[in-house]
Formats: C-alpha cells, structure tokens, sequence
C-alpha cells in the first residue's frame, strides 16, 4: 500500500505522506465500521450498474460499468460516495495474488443528461485517485454519445497526468478488436463477443 502512494506521487515521500494521511482520515469518515453494507447504498445497487467478472491477459480483475443506468436523483451524493467505496474495496478484496490493479469498461451507450453527475463523476475520481492509488490498470470508454463530451469537458481538468495515460475511447467499429487485444475472449463479457455472463459487483 504505501508503495502504491509513493507511485503515485512520484516517490516524493513528503507529497506521499500528505495522501496517505488524507486516506485515513477519509476512510475513517466514509467506511467507520471497517466495511460498507450493502443496506447502506440500497438506492445504488438497486440501479444495478457495475459488474465485476473474469480478467485480462495481465490477469486483472474487469469490472464493467454501465452509464445510462446510473440515476443521479435516485439516491444522494453521499449514498453515491459509499457506493463507490464500496465497489473499489471489494474489487481490490478480489484482486489476483500478486496483483494490484484492474482493468474497467465504461459503457456510455444510451447515456443522456438525466445521467449526468458532475458532483458524482468528480467524488468517484477523487476517491479513486486520492484513496485507491495506483489502482487502476485501465479505461476502456465505450459506445460514446456525443453529448457526453460536454461532461467530460468539465471533468478532464480534475484528471492527474497518470491516469488520463490510462484512459482509451473505442470507436464502436474497433470495440470488439480493441477489447480482445487485451482480453482473450474467454474472459471477455459476453455483451461484448466474449464467453463470460456480467456478475453484479455485490453477488459474491
């Protein structure tokens, strides 16, 4: 773990320290009891958004994300922020031995403005990249309205150089190739071409 925030500041131990003392507290806030259940973010399950299934040729963890299924007037801010606590601890809870990052799917397709989340998308980001360094491998980005790049406007900026590095937006006629250069097809989502059925990221 403590390499993991040396990463991500460039091994300046000084700026290292700062983040992973703002983890703790952050942690301390948002996760008191150690773990988040899944009472706790009713409305967010309930959307049935994220799924965590098979790995890559790097042998980490895919979880998939679905967009246009995320209801911003559903639930709250803070719900949203426990949610996503509660995603990435049981991600990292699943990760390979030896392995410390996972690969994501983001899928846009059918996204529109009732999906949008400015304070969500930033909360997520800054979670991710504050108190999860160092954790994600990779972003595909796909079936990609046109509308949500004035979103992804507004977020961009908030973005560290490290992790728009990891960042990839797939054109639907390349989606299927692109994926499989990274992912066999025994392991890719079967919504995708591959073989695996989506396992909601709160069924164990």
């Amino acid at each position: 773990m403590i390499r993991r925030f040396l990463r991500a500041r460039e091994l300046d131990i000084e700026k290292a320290s700062t983040l992973f003392l703002k983890y703790l507290s952050w942690r301390r806030s948002i996760i008191p009891n150690g773990f988040i259940s899944p009472s706790e973010i009713p409305n967010e399950l309930a959307q049935n958004k994220l799924f965590m299934q098979g790995v890559d040729k790097q042998n980490r963890p895919i979880v998939v994300v679905f967009g246009a299924r995320h209801k911003p007037y559903k639930g709250s801010l803070e719900e949203f922020k426990r949610f996503v606590a509660y995603t990435l601890e049981r991600i990292c809870a699943r990760m390979p031995a030896g392995q410390e990052k996972f690969v994501s799917i983001a899928d846009l397709e059918g996204w529109g403005y009732t999906n949008s989340d400015i304070r969500g998308y930033l909360a997520a980001l800054s979670i991710l990249q504050d108190c999860f360094p160092e954790r994600l491998g990779k972003l595909f980005i796909v079936h990609v309205p046109y509308i949500f790049m004035t979103a992804w406007k507004v977020v961009y900026p908030f973005i560290d150089s490290k992790t728009k590095k990891k960042i990839i937006f797939v054109e639907n006629k390349k989606l299927r190739s692109t994926m499989l250069g990274d992912i066999d097809e025994s392991q890719l989502p079967d919504v995708y071409g591959g073989k695996l059925s989506l396992v909601p990221i709160q069924d164990d």
